[in-house]
């Protein structure tokens, strides 16, 4: 910290020219607060350099350090590194001034003004902007007048109203921002209904402000179509679609003409829509046998209001491998483990995507006693299909049409052999995924997931010591390592508010992405069981094919916002609350199905599943990572992130959470979720973090300090914050991505 403060403290005097001044800080504020500032941030031409967390003036401390011959390669490397002085430009702040100005203008504020005020000290520079706006222009009257009878039809036939002056009670603000929007619109309906030639240079406004009493009168004029040199006509035409055609690069269409005619939006004798253009082009791309895509649209020539429609597609590589090896170290245990994958893009020439993927592993246990075996071998198979829509009977042609789906078929097969036991697991799914296209909304329904865990051998040794032995029993590890069938549907939804492709400054500031999942498993098999009177198990359990399966139910929510400060600085919020409860059939939840807490992308002053639940202690390291799950979870997070240099970016952070069981398990004292206490178990940590930023992928660096323990046997171990020990406290993790 004292280094920061001392780096941020590095004179910059000889890098400031004479009469200059290094620009320290910048302000906006208006007279009232009819007129917002924040959207008048982009028309500032300077801002003062970047501060690490918006505090430590480190970039600008390290440029300083470097001499003034910048042909020495470590003066030109600190000036890489760091940053510039941002020498304060009075001829661009002018413009500024005039730029704000008609901004605000631009809001009906027609006398705005805006001032400028200098405050120097020495050689460095504040500048502070005062908006006054003075009293808002409103509309008396408004009138549209359409100069094209044709069009002036279609759009009563489309019920179109002008948004301004609809409200003749109350006299609306008058804004040119809310005219250009109005033009948008009303372009917008057009070309979405034929006007494939219509643009917004047709539509002007006349406006007349010499009525006094600050108010307006607005025209809204469609002027006609400019017509060709040789033709009279100056109608607004409306277009039909004619012929639609497929071009294939290679001249050998890969494609089945059903799969061409779902992936095409137009229609044959349908109005020219320009989203349906783009959509058509959209869905093109996605298809994975495609590696380009071209729509190109084409008048004809006899002047017939008809426009042709050619699509050109280029195959994408149709089969590829790929292999990887790799070396494992689990607690010191060294391994290797090695995978080929087979990937055809259009298996039955409807752009299906096919994947198989074998995996085999192998490693050296060491240190267990009293097994006759001490190595772990896995080999698995994975095999995927992937068809490019839905795969459903009884849905409308229009929600195949608008939305963008895939289909999903997957199977798998583990096989684990270890020292204490053998495990086999056979899984399959049946699974939807759609959006829009702008990906906004989100969602995932998996109509069908199946899960069988077959135990085949547990050794004698690992069956007395944890499974059998009364005194060390414990009823969440006997339960893995049964036999297991679990067969549930879940569904999953997220949406972002800011669209794909939408960038901070040109759609806001405050992005939030919400998530829910809701999963529930063995409610139809507990039906037909429980109705047919089937013979149950001695632990009371319905099975199938003598094994108990699962049933539960389990729903999640995450919120996650952001707020961007400046380009260098943002701060991100996190809340996320899990609950499952076993019912039915099932008195525990399956291990995969627990929530646990701590790791990289939780409560970061723990590592994964070593905190909870509630004040639950771990006494055996060998089976706490079973106790150490439970069937609610909370976490809370709030993280302030900053760029450093090239693409080092850094953040702190305060994580808070914990997990909790529903029942009082007596393997897990302390961990049963009580609203009296709850909040007492919320443990807390911080911490410091580094980002390796290469934009396509970010890896993580980060550390993390216990603030408050929930599991303690005293004050000093109840807060860590105030009796800190490292070795206790400290907690380092490694991740790709962001932990929210």
């Amino acid at each position: 910290m004292h280094f920061l403060i001392l780096l941020s403290g590095c004179h910059t005097s000889r890098f400031i020219p004479e009469d200059g001044y290094l620009l320290t800080g910048t302000s906006i504020s208006s007279e009232g607060k009819q007129v917002g500032t924040e959207e008048l941030q982009a028309y500032m031409p300077q801002r003062p350099n970047s501060k690490w967390f918006s505090i430590f003036n480190v970039p600008l401390g390290i440029y300083s350090l470097s001499g003034r011959d910048s042909t020495k390669r470590f003066n030109r490397f600190l000036r890489h590194l760091g940053e510039a002085p941002v020498i304060y430009d009075r001829e661009r702040t002018i413009q500024a001034c005039n730029n704000m100005q008609l901004a605000v203008r631009n809001q009906g504020y027609l006398n705005a003004e805006v001032l400028l005020l200098e405050k120097a000290k020495k050689d460095k520079m504040k500048i502070f902007y005062r908006i006054v706006p003075h009293e808002r222009y409103h509309i008396r009257d408004f009138s549209f007048d359409v100069q094209d009878d044709s069009l002036h039809h279609i759009l009563d036939s489309l019920n179109y109203q002008p948004a301004i002056g609809r409200n003749a009670e109350q006299r609306q603000p008058y804004s040119i921002n809310e005219l250009d929007a109005e033009r948008s619109r009303l372009y917008g309906l057009l070309v979405e209904n034929g006007y494939y030639k219509f643009n917004k240079d047709y539509v002007h406004f006349r406006v007349d402000t010499t009525l006094g009493q600050h108010l307006a009168d607005v025209e809204m004029i469609v002027k006609p179509a400019s017509g060709n040199a040789d033709s009279a006509d100056l109608s607004h035409h409306r277009y039909h679609i004619g012929n639609i055609t497929y071009d294939f690069l290679d001249e050998k269409p890969f494609l089945r003409p059903k799969v061409l005619r779902n992936a095409t939006a137009i229609s044959t004798g349908g109005l020219y829509r320009e989203k349906d253009m783009h959509e058509t082009y959209a869905r093109m791309t996605r298809l994975s046998a495609v590696m380009a895509s071209n729509v190109r649209i084409e008048e004809r020539k006899d002047g017939s209001d008809t426009l042709d429609v050619s699509i050109s597609l280029s195959p994408n590589k149709r089969n590829s491998f790929s292999a990887e090896l790799e070396g494992t170290n689990s607690a010191g245990d060294l391994g290797a483990a090695a995978s080929l994958t087979y990937q055809n893009r259009n298996l039955f020439k409807g752009s299906e995507l096919f994947n198989i993927k074998l995996r085999g592993a192998f490693e050296a246990i060491k240190g267990l006693s009293g097994y006759a075996d001490q190595n772990f071998i896995e080999y698995s198979v994975e095999a995927g299909l992937m068809f490019p829509d839905f795969k459903f009977p009884f849905l409308r042609p229009s929600f195949r049409r608008n939305a963008q789906a895939t289909t999903e078929i997957n199977l798998a097969f583990d096989s684990q052999d270890r020292p204490e036991f053998h495990r086999r697991v056979l899984t399959g799914a049946l699974r939807y995924r759609w959006n829009r296209m702008n990906r906004q909304y989100q969602h995932r329904f998996d109509l069908l997931n199946l899960d069988y865990v077959f135990m085949p051998w547990i050794s004698d040794t690992f069956r007395e010591k944890y499974l059998s032995d009364p005194q060390n029993r414990n009823a969440i590890l006997k339960y893995n390592y049964e036999n297991l069938f679990i067969m549930n549907w879940s569904y999953h939804f997220s949406y972002t508010s800011r669209p794909l492709g939408a960038s901070a400054s040109n759609y806001g500031t405050n992005a939030y992405t919400i998530r829910l999942a809701l999963e529930t498993a063995g409610n139809l098999l507990y039906g037909i069981t429980s109705a047919a009177k089937s013979q149950q198990n001695e632990e009371g359990k319905y099975t199938l094919f003598n094994i108990a399966y699962a049933q539960y139910a389990k729903f999640d929510f995450a919120f996650c916002k952001s707020f961007l400060i400046n380009k260098n600085n943002s701060l991100a919020l996190h809340a996320a609350l899990g609950i499952a409860f076993p019912y039915g059939n099932s008195y525990i939840l399956p291990y995969e199905k627990r929530y646990f807490s701590g790791g990289a992308n939780s409560v970061r002053g723990w590592s994964v599943r070593e905190l909870g639940p509630g004040s639950f202690q771990g006494t055996d390291g060998k089976i706490d990572f079973i106790n150490q799950t439970g069937d609610i979870k909370l976490d809370l997070n709030a993280e302030y992130r900053t760029h450093l240099f090239w693409k080092i970016d850094g953040a702190a952070f305060i994580d808070a959470g914990n997990i909790w069981t529903i029942r009082d398990y007596k393997d897990q004292p302390g961990g049963q979720f009580r609203f009296d206490e709850f909040w007492k178990q919320i443990a807390v940590s911080y911490g410091l973090g580094l980002r390796l930023n290469f934009n396509f992928f970010i890896l993580r660096f980060d550390a993390g300090m216990k603030a408050v323990t929930p599991a303690y046997t005293d004050s000093r171990q109840h807060f860590p914050i105030a009796h800190p020990k490292f070795k206790r406290d400290f907690t380092f993790h490694f991740a790709v991505g962001m932990p929210f």
